[in-house]
């Protein structure tokens, strides 16, 4: 038995085929909509961690730099921390230095700006020494000799720039493209002589219009 009360209808309305292809319609437009903003989001991730690495290594070449003043003079078999007066010299060094390099093997002759040789180095580290002391010491250049005076009260250090090798947040590799002190930015094959910049390795262009590489 069923009840039909006056005035209430008692079908119900389903949607019709054209509402439903509208309203799918409309849920595929704001879906596809937000997909570039996700994507630019992803990527501009990319982008504030490239720059951070970008950053984070050239400070540490620079201050890798900073710590040569005063180390390995051209020409000398030993270390020497000329920095610290030894032998007549006096040369001035950046106070935020507080060390001075104290390995001259790691410097071929072609390097005589001192910048590290290969970004293994800032992880590996280097012996130096502290700043101002008037130490005679060190290793000798292309020698795998130790001299007597190596260690002295003071004690020998390493001291390293980088934890880790530097990954290319853009290509997820350590693919840099690195560039000496005697190459200008444009040139695209590194001539192995030191490190004094490094760019990424993807050719693709940033979201402010400008390729990684050119960062």
């Amino acid at each position: 038995m069923s009840f039909h009360l006056p005035g209430i209808r008692s079908e119900i309305r389903g949607f019709t085929l054209f509402e439903l292809v509208i309203t799918l319609t409309v849920l595929s437009i704001m879906i596809m909509g937000t997909i570039p903003l996700a994507q630019n989001a992803a990527r501009r991730q990319r982008e504030l961690r490239l720059r951070e690495t970008l950053r984070m290594v050239r400070n540490a070449i620079d201050e890798f730099k900073r710590d040569t003043n005063g180390a390995c003079p051209i020409g000398s078999i030993r270390t020497g921390n000329i920095a610290g007066g030894q032998q007549g010299f006096n040369v001035p060094s950046d106070p935020r230095s507080r060390v001075v390099i104290d390995d001259c093997t790691i410097f071929s002759v072609d390097n005589p700006d001192r910048f590290p040789p290969n970004l293994e180095t800032l992880v590996d580290g280097v012996k130096v020494r502290q700043r101002g002391l008037n130490v005679i010491g060190g290793s000798g250049i292309n020698s795998n000799t130790r001299q007597a005076t190596d260690l002295t009260d003071t004690g020998e250090l390493t001291k390293v720039y980088l934890r880790e090798m530097p990954i290319d947040p853009m290509t997820g590799e350590s693919n840099w493209k690195i560039r000496s002190s005697y190459q200008t930015k444009d040139e695209t094959e590194w001539d192995n002589i030191n490190v004094f910049d490094i760019r990424s390795a993807s050719e693709e262009t940033g979201l402010n219009g400008e390729k990684y590489s050119d960062w």
